[in-house]
């Protein structure tokens, strides 16, 4: 089974096709890494998806589904102990980015809503997937990301959020099959 997370029904209803089964996480990446290992412990489980919107820094990227190719934390800040992005002491997982093969777009997780770029760069923001992807990269099941664009994360993107949260979802599963 493949198992999709995404944060809220809001942004993808209930039904996915035969093969797929979906796991509503919350907000944010403790909700999301709880929901994740919970999903990779599963025994059918495998390989996670993780759906959900985003916002991004081109214009030309909204109403555009994109296929993350590299996350970050974007919140994580412990310097001087570790630069930016990356958790001071971590053994298990010592990069400051995850890669995925399949992806062309950079991705920077964090616990807030983005209305101005952060200080480290990224084509999009969200709220979940690093650490979905980190549970993922830990417990070995094959991860995927894609993020539907819904707003320039500026002083608007509440409110363009709130208006396109639902936009992505036949998107995506087209991209599904």
């Amino acid at each position: 089974m493949i198992y999709v997370l995404v944060a809220l029904q809001s942004e993808l209803p209930d039904e996915l096709p035969p093969g797929y089964k979906l796991v509503y996480t919350g907000i944010g990446k403790i909700n999301a890494g709880y929901a994740a290992l919970k999903t990779t412990l599963q025994d059918d489980c495998e390989a996670i998806i993780n759906y959900g919107t985003a916002g991004a820094f081109q214009p030309d990227h909204v109403g555009e589904l994109l296929q993350i190719g590299t996350l970050h934390q974007r919140d994580m800040n412990a310097r001087p102990m570790a630069a930016l992005g990356e958790t001071p002491l971590e053994t298990r997982l010592s990069a400051s980015e995850i890669h995925l093969p399949q992806g062309q777009y950079s991705l920077g997780t964090g616990d807030s809503f983005v209305t101005a770029p952060p200080e480290q760069s990224s084509d999009a923001v969200d709220m979940e997937a690093y650490a979905i992807a980190k549970v993922c990269a830990l417990e070995n099941v094959p991860f995927s990301c894609f993020k539907f664009i819904t707003d320039l994360a500026d002083e608007n993107a509440a409110e363009h959020w709130q208006e396109n949260v639902s936009l992505g979802a036949q998107v995506f599963l087209r991209q599904l099959g």
